[in-house]
């Protein structure tokens, strides 16, 4: 089996678009320069999470070349019901209605 987080294998970046993909290797990064600096003050328990993680930032820049390449296929952006976009206008113009009176009686 290979070393690495459960929640980063491929199949579930397969899953993740390309900012949450960028999210993810920035947080990876911090991980590791984190586990480095314990490791170099003597302070890290797991030595076994700094190959795991420089696994997963590995893992994570394939994912990113192979969609660059066609290889791997961009999931498609997930779309908001047109229900819930009604109403979520609906509800924004309700809100925006009593400000713009209050705003109109302020000018008087």
């Amino acid at each position: 089996m290979a070393v690495g987080s459960k929640e980063l294998a491929p199949a579930e970046l397969d899953t993740f678009e390309d900012d949450r993909l960028v999210d993810e290797l920035k947080k990876a990064k911090e991980e590791l320069f984190n586990l480095r600096f314990q490791a170099a003050t003597g302070q890290l328990e797991s030595h076994g999470r700094l190959r795991a993680v420089k696994r997963d930032i590995a893992r994570i820049y394939t994912v990113i070349r192979e969609r660059e390449l066609g290889i791997r296929a961009t999931p498609a952006p997930i779309e908001v019901p047109a229900k819930a976009t009604k109403a979520k206008a609906k509800k924004s113009e309700a809100a925006e209605a009593p400000a713009d009176e209050t705003a109109e009686e302020a000018n008087k």
